[in-house]
C-alpha cells in the first residue's frame, strides 16, 4: 500500500472537510422545495456557468481522455468541437422556451404535448442516464485513487459517495453550484500542474513530445472518410452535435441551472461561458495524453509494469505465470491507457503536489455526482411521486421527500459504480451508455417542439419503432454467425444519432400521412353538410 505523506491527506481531508462544510453552511438557507431545487433564482449566470463548466469537466474527462489519447488519437475532440453548434441551438430555443414554461422538470411538457407515457419515459431514460454517468465517474476515480493510495476501490467509492451525499442534502442547489465553482479552479490548476510536471519529465521536453506525437500520430482527429463503421471525424462530430444537443437541451442537470439564474439571458451567458472553457479545457487533456505517451515511449520498462499489473487485475489470483505472460504480450495501448496517468502521477509528482492533485480529482468527480444526484431527486419528486403518489404534496414533506430521494440516488450511482468495476474504458463506456438511453428523449422533445400537428398516437408508434431500432444497434452484435447478416455495422456512437432521426423522422412522415388520409374525409363531410 502506498502511504502518503501526512502533508496530502491533510490536503484531501481539508478538501473534503470544507465541501461538506459548504453543505452546512448552506442548509440554514433550504427551507423550501424552491430553494433546493433551483436556489430561488438567485445565482449570478458567471457562477452558473463555471457549474455547468465543472458538470462537464468529469473525472470522465480528467481521467478518461487522457487515457482515450494515449491509447489513440485526438479523436475525440472532435465531441468538443461540436458543442458551439448545440449550445447556439439550446441558447436560441431551448433556454427560452424552458424559462418560458417555468417548469422545474424537463420532462414536464412532454405529458402536456404527449401525454403521461411520454413523460414517463423520459423520466426513466433520464434516470438511467443519470445512473450510468455516476457509476462511470464513481469507477473513475476509484481507479486513480486505488493506484494513488493503494485503498481499494471500493472502500474509496463509499467514502466519497458518504461526502458527496452529505453536501448535496443539506446545502441543495446552492452548495452544489458553489462547490462547483471552487472544483472548476481546482481541477483546472492541478490538470495544469498535471501537463508542467509531465512536460519537466521528458527528456527533450515540448519539441521530443511533439517529434513522437507525429510519428506515432497522436494528434489526429481521425479519418475524414465519409464512413460511419468507424470512429471517423464525422462519427464523433455527429454523436458530440445529438449528445450535446440532449445536454444542453433535456438533460435535468442543465435545465435545472437555467432556472438558478434570473433572466433568459443570464442563463444563454452561462452556457456559452461553459462551452468557451470546456473546448480549450478538453484540448489540455487530449495535450496530457499526448505528453503521457512520448513519456512511456521513453520508459519503456515502466509500460511492461503496467501491462503486468492490468494482467494480474483481470486474471484469477490462481492463474500460472505462464498466463499472465500470454495477456501481458496481448495487450495494447488502449487495453492500459486508463491507468498511466495514476502510474504516472504515484512514480514522479513529489510529496506535497500528490494531495492538491488528488483534490483536483475528487474535484472532479464530486461536481458531477452532486449535480446528478439533485436532479435526479427533483425529476423523481416531481415527475413520478407528485404524478402519480400525491399531487399536492408540499412544504415540508416535499423538501423531506427531496432529501431522502437525493440519497438514494447517490447510493445507487455508487451501486453502479461498484458493478462497472473491470470495464476496459471509462470513456467509451459512458459515451455507449449515453448514446443509448438518450436517443429516444431527443428524438421525441424534437418531434414534439418541431411539429405541432403529431399527436399521441403519432408519437407513441415512431418512439416504439425507434427504441427497436437502438435495441437492435446495441445488442445485435451478438447474434451467432448464421445471423450476422443482421448485424449492426455502423460504429457504437451512431446510436444516438439513428436512434433520434428515426423518432423524429418516422413521426414527422406518419404525421403526414396521417394528415393527408384525414383531410379527404374533413372535405367531403363539408360538402355534405352544404
Amino acid at each position: 500500500m502506498k502511504n502518503l505523506p501526512i502533508i496530502d491527506l491533510a490536503v484531501i481531508a481539508s478538501y473534503l472537510v470544507a465541501m461538506v462544510l459548504v453543505g452546512v453552511y448552506f442548509s440554514r438557507k433550504n427551507k423550501n422545495a424552491d430553494q433546493f431545487t433551483k436556489a430561488s433564482g438567485l445565482i449570478p449566470g458567471w457562477a452558473t456557468g463555471l457549474s455547468i463548466y465543472a458538470t462537464f469537466l468529469s473525472s470522465n474527462t480528467f481521467l478518461g481522455v487522457p487515457g482515450k489519447a494515449f491509447g489513440g488519437n485526438w479523436n475525440a475532440f472532435v465531441f468538443s468541437l461540436s458543442m458551439p453548434l448545440a449550445a447556439y441551438t439550446a441558447a436560441r430555443f431551448f433556454i427560452p422556451f424552458y424559462r418560458r414554461t417555468g417548469e422545474i422538470s424537463a420532462y414536464t411538457h412532454l405529458e402536456h404535448r404527449f401525454g403521461p407515457w411520454a413523460r414517463t419515459y423520459a423520466v426513466v431514460c433520464f434516470l438511467l442516464t443519470q445512473l450510468a454517468r455516476m457509476g462511470s465517474i464513481f469507477l473513475g476515480i476509484a481507479l486513480s485513487l486505488q493506484a494513488l493510495t493503494g485503498y481499494s476501490m471500493q472502500l474509496i467509492m463509499v467514502v466519497m459517495g458518504v461526502c458527496i451525499i452529505i453536501y448535496t442534502v443539506l446545502g441543495g442547489m446552492e452548495a452544489v453550484i458553489w462547490t462547483e465553482v471552487v472544483q472548476a479552479v481546482i481541477k483546472t490548476f492541478g490538470a495544469l500542474l498535471i501537463l508542467y510536471l509531465i512536460v519537466g519529465s521528458v527528456p527533450g521536453g515540448t519539441a521530443k513530445i511533439v517529434e513522437i506525437g507525429q510519428a506515432n500520430g497522436k494528434f489526429s482527429l481521425g479519418t475524414f472518410s465519409l464512413t460511419f463503421t468507424e470512429s471517423s471525424f464525422w462519427v464523433v462530430l455527429l454523436y458530440g452535435f445529438f449528445i450535446n444537443l440532449n445536454n444542453f437541451g433535456m438533460d435535468q442537470n442543465y435545465i435545472q441551472r437555467y432556472h438558478t439564474t434570473a433572466s433568459t439571458q443570464e442563463a444563454s451567458k452561462s452556457l456559452w461561458l461553459c462551452v468557451w472553457l470546456y473546448v480549450p479545457a478538453s484540448l489540455l487533456f487530449f495535450i496530457i495524453g499526448a505528453c503521457l505517451f512520448s513519456y512511456y515511449q521513453l520508459h519503456p520498462e515502466s509500460i511492461e509494469a503496467i501491462k503486468q499489473k492490468v494482467a494480474l487485475d483481470r486474471l484469477p489470483a490462481s492463474a500460472p505465470a505462464s498466463e499472465v505472460a500470454r495477456l501481458v504480450a496481448t495487450l495494447q495501448p488502449a487495453d492500459y491507457g486508463d491507468k498511466v496517468m495514476p502510474h504516472f502521477m504515484v512514480t514522479n509528482i513529489p510529496p506535497g503536489l500528490m494531495g492538491l492533485i488528488i483534490s483536483a480529482i475528487l474535484s472532479a468527480a464530486m461536481s458531477t455526482i452532486s449535480s446528478g444526484m439533485n436532479a435526479s431527486a427533483t425529476v423523481f419528486t416531481e415527475d413520478i411521486y407528485k404524478r402519480y403518489i400525491d399531487s399536492h404534496l408540499s412544504g415540508r414533506k416535499l423538501l423531506t421527500l427531496l432529501h431522502l430521494t437525493t440519497v438514494v440516488s447517490g447510493l445507487a450511482g455508487l451501486g453502479a459504480g461498484l458493478a462497472m468495476i473491470g470495464v476496459k474504458s471509462i470513456l467509451d463506456a459512458w459515451w455507449t451508455l449515453s448514446g443509448i438511453f438518450a436517443a429516444g428523449m431527443l428524438g421525441l422533445f424534437l418531434l414534439g417542439l418541431i411539429s405541432r400537428q403529431t399527436t399521441s398516437h403519432v408519437a407513441l408508434t415512431a418512439t416504439t419503432v425507434g427504441v427497436l431500432v437502438i435495441l437492435w444497434m446495441t445488442f445485435s452484435g451478438n447474434l451467432p454467425d448464421q445471423y450476422s447478416y443482421l448485424r449492426n455495422s455502423l460504429h457504437s456512437n451512431m446510436i444516438i444519432v439513428v436512434g433520434t432521426l428515426t423518432i423524429f423522422l418516422i413521426g414527422i412522415l406518419l404525421t403526414k400521412i396521417t394528415n393527408r388520409s384525414t383531410r379527404p374525409r374533413a372535405e367531403g363531410a363539408m360538402v355534405s353538410r352544404e
